[in-house]
């Protein structure tokens, strides 16, 4: 198997030359004919070359096989069998040679270098008759998505290699990981100057400032605990505080009404949606947006008439959280045995869940549900949401508690409850940390954020981290005669310790470039 450095070389011989994606939801021309000296000439060229950094092979990798198996099943949200790698997600027994991880650390390396790449051809070809907020920007959108590919690196795997121009892995491939405060320094440069460059609002779907705000409060909150000293370093709560509520109360953004209506295909690019993957109908294998493979059902409720393959489905301990008045995030995100969904084979009278449990969060349904003649299994119309405004509102209430045991603070109360407001959900008077991730766990479920939180929360309290982890019912359920009965497990499930929330690099890696097992260094 070929290390990322090994294909990230490969990439660049050609990149370095003819820089694009052949994929893009804007229908960027050709790779072929796309040349760094008779492209980058106008501010259309430098859209079109951003358009292809927000979907593709990359982020299509990553999306299957990672943004579920690694937010939500290793997390404990949900389990799924008949995939070795996935169950050793569940079970808390990754190895080096695990696909998922693997596909992980390939997936964000290879956004990393189509970001550079865009970077430095923007920067070294584009003329001085673009206006710089032109170039800019465009600079600042590649940046905002290197930002977080990197802080998902090191959410996962702490200290990693920091790349800016890849040219130079073809004459020096093998590198040093760099110390997990630096790359996390790293993200916060980027996507502080993504949040100075970018315009307020985009009609495409593309990030804005506000995004970058939003993303700015969640690595600031995260990276707060990397002192590890059982307390947040409040520096950065001021900052992650200060982005997240510059993005709740001048923005003039607000939620969705309906929570469902979030996950529908025919509200992409909502005005929550603050980052959001831009797919398009007709995609091959590992080119477009396949989280119906996930789904539950039949050929009734998929595109082609091919069904999901995936059964994943949400653990008992993820189920018994919805109380009965939170039925709305509950149907909208798993599906229950005499659930009914009309917008699932509409044609044909929607659709009636006879099966236990299963996913319903990202299964958008037919062709004809969606209007897309040339979707298939693996190509979903769904621009599925990276952040989203209830996350940043949930973020602020955290960055507002910050140290405090408890707080009734009149500002994270009120972007808190409006979260529980939409969801049917009476407010609450007072907050504190369990209640925070707890509110976090349920309306960001199926969302690939729940093992984020639970990394965050690792760096500053570790014995509750850990305990949330082996306290969780792990395994998945049947409904017989609607008594909730538990399903068998996957595996043996080994009690987390702390080296739970930091995964081995994958094993390739370290064959191709053995300076990764050396002591990181420091990059600034």
């Amino acid at each position: 198997m070929k290390s990322i450095l090994d294909k990230i070389i490969a990439f660049l011989l050609t990149a370095i030359v003819i820089t694009g994606c052949s994929k893009s939801f804007l229908d960027r021309p050709p790779l072929s004919q796309i040349s760094a000296d008779n492209f980058y000439q106008t501010p259309n060229d430098l859209r079109l070359a951003t358009a292809a950094l927000y979907a593709g092979t990359p982020w299509a990798d990553w999306n299957y096989n990672c943004y579920l198996p690694v937010g939500d099943v290793l997390s404990g949200n949900m389990a799924v069998g008949y995939w070795g790698d996935a169950v050793q997600l569940n079970t808390f027994t990754i190895t080096g040679l695990n696909g998922i991880m693997i596909s992980n650390w390939k997936g964000m390396y290879n956004v990393i270098a189509h970001c550079n790449v865009t970077i430095n051809a923007i920067t070294q070809k584009a003329p001085n008759t673009i206006p710089d907020k032109d170039k800019n920007a465009a600079i600042a959108e590649a940046r905002f998505i290197r930002g977080f590919a990197y802080y998902n690196l090191a959410v996962l795997w702490g200290a990693v290699p920091v790349i800016e121009d890849n040219s130079k892995l073809i004459i020096s491939p093998l590198i040093n990981r760099i110390k997990t405060e630096d790359v996390f320094k790293f993200a916060i440069n980027d996507l502080t100057f993504a949040a100075e460059n970018l315009p307020p609002a985009d009609a495409a779907g593309r990030v804005t400032s506000w995004s970058a705000q939003g993303m700015l409060s969640k690595v600031y909150l995260t990276a707060a605990g990397l002192n590890r000293s059982g307390s947040r370093d409040q520096a950065y709560l001021d900052s992650a505080r200060k982005y997240a509520g510059n993005v709740c109360k001048n923005s003039g953004l607000a939620l969705v009404a309906n929570y469902a209506d979030l996950f529908k295909s025919q509200f992409n690019d909502n005005p929550e949606s603050l980052f959001a993957l831009q797919w398009a109908p007709g995609g091959g294998w590992l080119e477009g947006n396949m989280l119906q493979i996930y789904s539950p059902g039949g050929t009734e409720i998929s595109a082609n008439g091919s069904a999901g393959w995936f059964n994943i489905r949400p653990t008992i301990d993820m189920y018994q959280l919805y109380t009965t008045k939170d039925s709305i995030r509950r149907k909208a995100t798993f599906m229950i045995n005499g659930d009914y969904y009309p917008e699932l084979n509409a044609a044909g009278g929607g659709y009636k869940f006879t099966g236990d449990c299963g996913l319903k969060k990202h299964i958008v349904g037919t062709n004809k549900d969606n209007n897309a003649p040339t979707m298939n299994l693996t190509s979903s119309t769904e621009h599925n949401v990276l952040l989203r405004l209830a996350d940043v509102y949930l973020l602020y209430a955290e960055a507002i508690l910050g140290n405090n045991g408890s707080s009734a603070d009149g500002e994270a109360l009120l972007y808190f409850n409006k979260v529980r407001e939409r969801a049917g959900i009476a407010p609450t008077t007072k907050i504190d940390i369990d209640t925070l991730i707890n509110e976090r766990r349920i309306e960001l479920a199926g969302e690939g954020q729940y093992w984020i939180d639970l990394v965050r929360l690792s760096y500053y309290n570790p014995a509750k981290a850990i305990s949330k982890l082996n306290g969780e019912k792990r395994v998945t359920f049947t409904l017989p005669n609607g008594v909730l009965t538990p399903a068998d497990p996957y595996g043996v499930i080994t009690p987390a310790t702390i080296q739970s929330f930091t995964f081995p690099i994958p094993s390739s890696e370290v064959t191709a470039n053995p300076k990764l097992l050396e002591p990181p260094v420091s990059y600034y």
